[in-house]
Protein backbone atom coordinates (compact mmCIF):
# COMPACT_ATOMS: atom_id res chain seq x y z
CA UNK A 1 0.00 0.00 0.00
CA UNK A 2 1.29 3.54 -0.81
CA UNK A 3 1.59 6.76 1.17
CA UNK A 4 -0.91 8.25 -0.73
CA UNK A 5 -3.39 4.97 -0.57
CA UNK A 6 -2.74 5.16 3.23
CA UNK A 7 -3.76 8.81 3.68
CA UNK A 8 -7.39 8.20 1.62
CA UNK A 9 -8.42 4.78 3.29
CA UNK A 10 -9.79 6.06 6.81
CA UNK A 11 -8.94 4.24 9.72
CA UNK A 12 -11.63 2.56 11.82
CA UNK A 13 -11.49 3.48 15.62
CA UNK A 14 -12.96 1.20 17.72
CA UNK A 15 -13.09 0.33 21.83
CA UNK A 16 -13.31 -2.93 24.01
CA UNK A 17 -14.07 -3.31 27.35
CA UNK A 18 -11.31 -4.73 29.45
CA UNK A 19 -10.74 -5.58 32.71
CA UNK A 20 -8.80 -2.39 33.37
CA UNK A 21 -10.92 0.18 31.20
CA UNK A 22 -11.99 0.77 27.49
CA UNK A 23 -9.23 0.24 25.04
CA UNK A 24 -8.79 1.52 21.54
CA UNK A 25 -8.08 0.14 18.34
CA UNK A 26 -7.29 1.46 15.08
CA UNK A 27 -7.27 -0.43 12.22
CA UNK A 28 -7.79 -0.67 8.53
CA UNK A 29 -10.75 -2.61 7.27
CA UNK A 30 -8.09 -5.82 6.70
CA UNK A 31 -6.96 -6.14 10.28
CA UNK A 32 -3.66 -3.81 10.54
CA UNK A 33 -3.42 -2.45 13.41
CA UNK A 34 -2.36 1.45 12.89
CA UNK A 35 -2.53 2.38 16.80
CA UNK A 36 -3.93 1.34 20.26
CA UNK A 37 -4.52 2.66 24.19
CA UNK A 38 -6.80 2.80 26.47
CA UNK A 39 -9.85 5.18 25.14
CA UNK A 40 -8.73 7.91 28.10
CA UNK A 41 -5.87 8.24 26.22
CA UNK A 42 -7.11 8.64 23.14
CA UNK A 43 -5.85 12.25 22.35
CA UNK A 44 -2.31 10.09 23.05
CA UNK A 45 -2.86 7.89 20.28
CA UNK A 46 -4.22 10.19 17.81
CA UNK A 47 -1.00 13.25 18.03
CA UNK A 48 1.31 9.46 17.89
CA UNK A 49 -0.55 8.74 14.62
CA UNK A 50 -0.12 11.94 13.39
CA UNK A 51 3.42 12.57 14.11
CA UNK A 52 4.28 9.13 12.65
CA UNK A 53 2.64 9.37 9.36
CA UNK A 54 2.60 13.38 8.61
CA UNK A 55 1.14 14.85 5.52
CA UNK A 56 0.12 11.12 5.18
CA UNK A 57 -1.63 10.58 8.15
CA UNK A 58 -4.99 8.83 7.15
CA UNK A 59 -8.37 9.82 8.49
CA UNK A 60 -10.60 8.19 11.08
CA UNK A 61 -14.07 6.81 11.83
CA UNK A 62 -15.93 5.55 14.39
CA UNK A 63 -16.57 1.79 13.61
CA UNK A 64 -15.94 -1.73 13.93
CA UNK A 65 -12.40 -3.03 13.67
CA UNK A 66 -12.66 -6.42 12.26
CA UNK A 67 -13.80 -9.15 14.53
CA UNK A 68 -10.37 -11.43 14.39
CA UNK A 69 -8.46 -8.43 15.96
CA UNK A 70 -11.05 -7.38 18.78
CA UNK A 71 -11.01 -11.38 19.55
CA UNK A 72 -7.31 -11.52 20.02
CA UNK A 73 -7.08 -8.88 22.25
CA UNK A 74 -10.48 -10.35 24.64
CA UNK A 75 -8.18 -13.58 24.58
CA UNK A 76 -5.31 -11.81 25.96
CA UNK A 77 -7.84 -10.29 28.73
CA UNK A 78 -9.01 -14.27 28.90
CA UNK A 79 -5.98 -15.53 29.82
CA UNK A 80 -4.23 -16.08 26.43
CA UNK A 81 -1.52 -13.82 26.71
CA UNK A 82 0.27 -15.06 23.35
CA UNK A 83 -2.95 -14.19 21.31
CA UNK A 84 -1.39 -10.60 20.77
CA UNK A 85 1.38 -12.03 19.13
CA UNK A 86 0.87 -12.48 16.24
CA UNK A 87 -1.13 -9.44 15.68
CA UNK A 88 0.14 -7.68 12.54
CA UNK A 89 1.43 -3.55 13.23
CA UNK A 90 1.25 -0.88 10.32
CA UNK A 91 5.03 0.11 10.57
CA UNK A 92 6.39 3.85 11.36
CA UNK A 93 8.91 5.34 13.11
CA UNK A 94 12.88 5.53 12.72
CA UNK A 95 14.69 2.75 12.51
CA UNK A 96 15.75 2.72 16.26
CA UNK A 97 11.83 3.09 17.21
CA UNK A 98 11.30 -0.16 15.12
CA UNK A 99 13.92 -1.74 16.49
CA UNK A 100 13.15 -0.97 20.20
CA UNK A 101 9.88 -2.02 19.44
CA UNK A 102 10.56 -5.31 17.76
CA UNK A 103 13.10 -6.18 20.80
CA UNK A 104 10.33 -5.11 23.42
CA UNK A 105 7.86 -8.21 21.54
CA UNK A 106 10.73 -10.27 22.48
CA UNK A 107 10.44 -9.97 25.90
CA UNK A 108 8.87 -12.90 27.30
CA UNK A 109 4.92 -12.05 28.87
CA UNK A 110 5.39 -12.21 33.09
CA UNK A 111 9.30 -10.97 32.63
CA UNK A 112 10.28 -7.50 32.85
CA UNK A 113 13.25 -5.88 31.45
CA UNK A 114 15.39 -2.24 32.63
CA UNK A 115 15.90 0.60 30.13
CA UNK A 116 19.24 -0.60 30.61
CA UNK A 117 19.04 -4.41 30.04
CA UNK A 118 16.90 -3.23 26.42
CA UNK A 119 19.70 -0.99 25.83
CA UNK A 120 22.13 -3.86 26.23
CA UNK A 121 19.65 -6.14 24.59
CA UNK A 122 20.14 -4.24 21.32
CA UNK A 123 23.24 -3.87 20.86
CA UNK A 124 23.42 -0.26 22.39
CA UNK A 125 24.65 -0.12 26.00
CA UNK A 126 24.60 3.61 26.02
CA UNK A 127 21.23 4.71 24.66
CA UNK A 128 19.09 3.89 28.18
CA UNK A 129 17.61 7.37 27.03
CA UNK A 130 16.85 6.70 23.41
CA UNK A 131 15.17 3.43 24.54
CA UNK A 132 13.28 5.09 26.84
CA UNK A 133 12.20 7.81 24.04
CA UNK A 134 11.63 5.26 21.82
CA UNK A 135 9.23 3.60 24.46
CA UNK A 136 7.09 6.57 25.58
CA UNK A 137 6.85 6.93 21.67
CA UNK A 138 5.15 3.70 20.94
CA UNK A 139 1.93 4.04 19.38
CA UNK A 140 0.95 0.02 19.96
CA UNK A 141 0.23 0.08 23.97
CA UNK A 142 0.06 -3.45 24.83
CA UNK A 143 0.66 -5.03 21.78
CA UNK A 144 4.11 -4.06 21.72
CA UNK A 145 4.59 -4.78 25.22
CA UNK A 146 6.25 -1.19 26.57
CA UNK A 147 4.74 -2.32 30.41
CA UNK A 148 7.39 -4.78 30.60
CA UNK A 149 9.93 -1.95 30.93
CA UNK A 150 11.20 -1.14 33.98
CA UNK A 151 13.80 0.94 35.89
CA UNK A 152 17.59 0.19 36.59
CA UNK A 153 15.83 -1.16 40.18
CA UNK A 154 13.06 -2.96 38.74
CA UNK A 155 10.39 -0.76 39.95
CA UNK A 156 7.44 0.68 37.90
CA UNK A 157 8.18 3.91 35.81
CA UNK A 158 6.42 5.85 33.36
CA UNK A 159 3.49 3.99 31.36
CA UNK A 160 1.09 6.14 29.45
CA UNK A 161 -2.22 4.44 30.91
CA UNK A 162 -0.87 4.88 34.45
CA UNK A 163 1.26 2.67 36.75
CA UNK A 164 -1.79 1.11 38.24
CA UNK A 165 -2.78 -0.63 35.20
CA UNK A 166 0.90 -1.11 34.32
CA UNK A 167 1.08 -3.14 37.30
CA UNK A 168 -2.21 -5.22 37.01
CA UNK A 169 -0.70 -6.16 33.39
CA UNK A 170 2.31 -7.51 34.31
CA UNK A 171 0.34 -9.41 37.29
CA UNK A 172 -2.24 -10.89 34.37
CA UNK A 173 0.95 -11.95 32.68
CA UNK A 174 2.37 -13.45 35.33
CA UNK A 175 -0.67 -15.15 36.57
CA UNK A 176 -1.18 -16.80 32.61
CA UNK A 177 2.35 -16.70 31.63
CA UNK A 178 3.73 -20.82 30.55
CA UNK A 179 6.75 -21.32 32.64
CA UNK A 180 9.96 -21.99 31.05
Amino acid sequence: MTRASIASTPLLLDTIETPVGGFLLLSDSQGLLHAADFADCEARLLALLRRGRGAASPETERGAVPAALKRRLADYFAGDIRAIDSIALAPRGTDFQSVVRAALRTVPPGSTLSYAGMAEAIGRPAAMRAVGHANGANPFCIIVPCHRLTGADGGLVGYSGGLARKRWLLDHERRHATPV
